[in-house]
């Protein structure tokens, strides 16, 4: 069984971490895309999440917003997953100690199943109702978890350089 420490050591150790590392402007390119990724992720999921709380009530369903904003932020979370992953793996020891990437980590899981219990739960039954006159509770609580999570990987990202 491979320890954290191990695991950790074996990423820096990749070619892909190596080649983030060595190679000009690979990291610099990376954090380019992390960024659009990023923005492309947590700007639709807020507009989404704002129309779970209540926002765009009458102008839009809940449908009609997944249907156009969740392939966006699915396309934000795999550049920013993909150029992250490779950013991590290059400094994998010293990031993994730093303060905030453990709670970036949690967050990330966090906001990860707040969409499966939503999807799995609350948005099975959205045509009962989408367009009434209040979300259910479920919802609401899902899109206020959604948004404080993002908020706090975003946080947490940019406080990894100084933690």
């Amino acid at each position: 069984m491979m320890l954290v420490p191990d695991l950790l050591r074996w990423l820096e150790e990749t070619r892909l971490a190596e080649l983030v590392r060595v190679t000009p402007w690979v990291y610099s390119a990376l954090e380019v895309v992390h960024l659009l990724g990023l923005a492309l992720l947590v700007g639709p999921a807020a507009l989404f999440d704002l129309r779970l709380l209540g926002a765009g009530r009458g102008a839009i369903t809940v449908v009609a917003a997944a249907r156009h904003l969740l392939p966006v932020a699915r396309a934000g979370l795999a550049a920013a997953a993909g150029s992250g992953a490779a950013m991590f793996a290059a400094g994998a020891r010293e990031i993994a100690g730093t303060g905030a990437a453990p709670v970036k980590l949690a967050l990330l899981a966090v906001a990860g199943l707040n969409v499966a219990l939503f999807h799995l739960g609350v948005y099975r039954r959205v045509s009962t109702w989408d367009g009434a006159r209040r979300t259910p509770a479920a919802a609401r609580a899902a899109g206020a978890v959604s948004l404080l999570t993002w908020a706090g990987v975003v946080a947490c990202g940019r406080l990894i350089a100084y933690t």
